[in-house]
């Protein structure tokens, strides 16, 4: 028995011990990726280094000894990743550093009070710097990102953050904050710390001040005050600790969630507790105008009756009405409006007027009239209106709100319940005869439009051999040269002329839809099938931010495309005519509606095309000034020894990525740089190249990133007032765009956050410019 005991001590013992194994990290130690990339913990279990992060790399704390490679630290994590050059050093002098651009400019990664002699990789998951005594002086475990390991503390103040996805460990739009009033709460990102933003909670408001989130080794999740006493648990205790690891995280949904990997069995990680079990609860987990509906185990979000999506499988961009609004002030009767209403959705509570009203149709029909009506919402007599656009919706069938929508009646569901209106009772004769010659009317109307529509499209079939539908609806409609021909009356009006061929002003539709003609030239002659190929990968595409292919030509030599017109021209015109100004605002929306075109192209299309040739002059801007991209995948189509614009290199001067030069491997980065040309140019409403200006001023991108180390950034946008904060966010977007090396810069969805003003911009390095190193 004794003998036992004395086994048991010594395992005890060693257990303890083990569990305070670390490797200890000497000064002049270096890690760089592909190599010598992380130091391990003394198990095996944990590493502080680099790890795959996109196409470069990231740098924080992982867990390295299961298959299933867990990051639970990030550094930096909204800066783009690191490249393979990129050299973490603890310096003889005890720093710790990143160098990741050129000699000499590093970045502290971390920003001790006095100089480390060694550092730690702990089998806690904590990396550690150490001062002589052997103090920490400096820790992972005070600056958690999305997730608090055993052993680990969420202080009062701060806050978890979850990722922008599962393989972007980028910050995303939930957090939980541990507040001082010792309340664990969870809200939306960008929200402030109010209990009507708030979408779970410990309910502990009030406990006192500096309480702290603590957990155990065994899972345990409660609440410590200053003295270290316990005060509230979050999670059950007595959860097995033998051969478990456990981790709390708060999830790319939303949902705060503690796991469990058993390191024997090596599954996947098991959810042991989540936060909540309504997965449409987080606040934001759907776009503006749309509500989250359950579909177990998943959620979907839905729009609005009379809305579509701004990008089809995008939730976080939300949804638009998809008709266009009238005055409603243009007639007496609000005869341009209906009303639909959607039951059992919660929304925010954002309304400019409450009223109690006996039904819901007295409800809605006090919207009707009301210009800034765009919705209703009616609960037990309380009649709320409201503007758009509607946030924080999601179905919840135990509630009996119901909000209602004004619809156009152009476009309103046809199973919408009909405009609300009492109609007043007229003799019954006099409303028979009227009846009876409004059916009269309708007939005859009724048999004109069928005469008249018939001979229409047989006037097509002979004219174009085609009708509207076939062209718009079924894809890009094949033409023959002839046709063409005749549609632009023998090539007659010129608009344009680019590197890909000269456009021409047409129409179709017995001269009813007015239509952009592309002539390409340079298109290989046994090329046919790599061109229908590429027209029909093109003809797939559908997006708002992008031209419409509504046909083509293949007809012996002759390769032709047909484009929806565009009324208002290019970009180019407006930026480099001075007399055709743009304001800052729209020179922000074309911004957006630019990067909007290519995050799909990059992303969002069943083909991934990257464009190879972004400028203003194929940017297209429609009636409504919203900008379109054109020429996209046109650049595959060109034989390789094309003289003009373009030789080898595809692209335009000014705007070609620095990898076309050097033939490094292109990807839609590229296409990234001369995004971030063209946004600098919009910004200073100037071309990328201009050797009429001085030699500090001649280079865009070298102009910029002077003026903006030097404070004065008030230089690049004349005398037009622009809000500073503004200005200088939509710089540092350019600059970190337009970076010579590829993997510095930020994908295009990064871009777009970035655009949102939903995520921090770190301050960028020198752009290093080509043209000026050559």
């Amino acid at each position: 028995m004794a003998l036992a005991l004395l086994f048991l001590v010594l395992v005890s013992m060693f257990a303890t011990s083990a569990s305070q194994k670390q490797m200890n990290v000497s000064r002049g130690s270096a890690l760089m990726p592909k190599t010598n990339s992380s130091w391990l913990s003394a198990s095996g279990f944990y590493a502080f280094g680099f790890y795959q992060r996109g196409n470069g790399y990231g740098l924080g704390v992982f867990l390295a000894g299961i298959p299933l490679q867990t990051v639970v630290w990030t550094f930096k994590r909204d800066s783009p990743p690191f490249p393979s050059n990129a050299t973490l050093q603890f310096t003889t002098d005890g720093r710790l550093i990143l160098q990741s651009w050129l000699p000499g400019q590093f970045t502290d990664v971390a920003v001790p009070a006095e100089s480390a002699i060694s550092a730690s990789m702990l089998d806690s998951g904590n990396f550690v710097l150490y001062d002589s005594n052997r103090g920490i002086i400096w820790q992972t475990f005070d600056s958690p990102t999305d997730s608090l390991l055993p052993g680990q503390n969420l202080s009062a103040g701060h806050q978890l953050v979850s990722s922008a996805s599962e393989s972007d460990q980028s910050s995303g739009v939930f957090r939980i904050k541990m507040q001082h009033d010792g309340n664990l709460v969870q809200y939306p990102v960008n929200s402030i710390d109010e209990p009507a933003y708030a979408y779970w909670s410990t309910e502990t408001g009030g406990i006192g001040d500096n309480i702290t989130l603590h957990m155990d080794g065994d899972g345990f999740l409660y609440l410590l005050n200053p003295a270290g006493q316990y005060v509230s648990n979050v999670t059950r205790k007595g959860l097995p600790s033998n051969n478990r690891m456990y981790l709390a995280r708060i999830d790319v949904d939303g949902i705060f969630r503690l796991y469990s990997y058993d390191t024997i069995m090596k599954a996947n990680w098991s959810i042991v507790w989540n936060s909540t079990g309504d997965l449409c609860s987080p606040k934001g987990i759907c776009g503006l105008n749309m509500y989250c509906v359950t579909i177990d185990p998943k959620v979907s979000c839905v729009c609005l009756p009379g809305f579509a999506p701004v990008q089809e499988g995008n939730w976080m961009s939300g949804c638009e009405r998809n008709f266009t609004q009238e005055s409603c002030k243009r007639t007496g009767e609000n005869a341009d409006y209906t009303i639909q209403p959607i039951a059992n959705t919660v929304w925010e509570d954002d309304s400019y007027s409450v009223q109690q009203l006996p039904t819901i149709e007295e409800c809605q029909s006090t919207c009707l009239p009301d210009c800034n009506c765009a919705v209703v919402i009616y609960n037990n007599g309380v009649c709320k209106k409201q503007g758009l656009p509607l946030r924080f919706g999601r179905r919840d069938l135990a509630n009996s709100n119901t909000v209602s929508i004004k619809l156009s009646t152009a476009t309103s569901d046809v199973n919408a319940p009909k405009r609300i209106k009492k109609q007043i009772r007229i003799d019954i004769l006099v409303v028979s005869v009227s009846l009876i010659a409004l059916a009269l009317i309708i007939l005859v109307s009724l048999g004109v439009l069928v005469y008249r529509n018939r001979l229409s499209g047989h006037q097509m079939y002979l004219e174009h051999g085609v009708s509207i539908g076939s062209i718009e609806d079924v894809g890009p409609r094949l033409f023959t040269y002839e046709e063409l021909k005749e549609v632009t009356k023998d090539f007659k009006d010129e608009i344009g002329k680019g590197a890909f061929g000269t456009v021409y002003k047409g129409a179709l539709l017995n001269r009813r839809k007015v239509v952009a003609v592309k002539r390409l030239e340079n298109i290989s002659s046994d090329g046919d099938i790599e061109f229908q190929t590429e027209v029909k990968i093109i003809g797939r595409t559908h997006h708002r931010n992008l031209v419409c292919l509504l046909g083509y030509c293949q007809d012996g030599p002759n390769r032709l495309l047909v484009y929806e017109y565009m009324t208002n021209g290019s970009l180019a015109d407006l930026l480099f005519t001075p007399e055709r100004e743009l304001h800052w605002d729209e020179k922000m929306g074309i911004a957006h509606d630019i990067a909007r075109g290519l995050l799909y192209l990059h992303e969002e299309c069943e083909t991934q095309i990257i464009h190879c040739d972004i400028k203003p002059h194929n940017i297209l801007i429609d009636k409504n000034g919203r900008a379109k991209i054109s020429d996209f995948g046109l650049s595959k189509m060109l034989k390789p020894d094309q003289t003009k614009t373009m030789t080898r290199i595809r692209g335009t001067r000014g705007y070609v990525a620095p990898e076309w030069h050097k033939k490094r491997p292109v990807t839609v980065k590229a296409d990234i740089y001369s995004f971030g040309i063209v946004l600098l140019e919009i910004i200073c409403s100037r071309r990328s190249l201009d050797f009429c200006r001085s030699e500090d001023e001649a280079v865009l991108e070298e102009w910029v990133y002077g003026c903006f180390q030097a404070g004065e950034l008030a230089k690049l946008v004349d005398s037009e007032e622009v809000e500073t904060k503004q200005l200088e966010r939509m710089v540092k977007i350019g600059l970190w765009c337009v970076l010579e090396e590829p993997s510095f810069r930020p994908s295009m969805r990064k871009v777009l956050l970035m655009l949102e003003g939903t995520v921090d911009i770190p301050v960028p390095p020198s752009p290093t410019s080509f043209l000026s190193s050559t």
